[in-house]
């Protein structure tokens, strides 16, 4: 995804967490830009932390692992908060 521009909410990628041989939906992306995922999501991640992730996009899905980069523009209701993700060793998108 590095380089890419900015994505809208109708062609926004899914980005879903992988943890333990079950897919867990908990982010609701807001853009893409050059490697980092911009995502609001009901759970308050540590900053540094990792999980393996899909990502899931124009037909195509790639793997990566994603790391908590920061939180921004949120209040202290941790679903208000936008969560950065860095995009680290992702696979090259195959078709679904």
């Amino acid at each position: 995804m590095s380089g890419q521009p900015a994505v809208n909410g109708a062609s926004a990628p899914r980005v879903l967490v992988l943890d333990d041989g079950k897919v867990h939906d908990v982010f609701d992306v807001l853009d893409v830009i050059d490697g980092i995922v911009r995502a609001r999501s009901p759970y308050l991640f540590e900053i540094g932390e990792e999980m393996r992730v899909r990502i899931e996009a124009d037909g195509a899905v790639s793997e990566a692992i994603a790391r908590v980069r920061a939180h921004v523009d949120g209040d202290p209701d941790a679903s208000a908060k936008i969560t950065e993700l860095e995009l680290l060793d992702q696979t090259e998108p195959r078709p679904r």
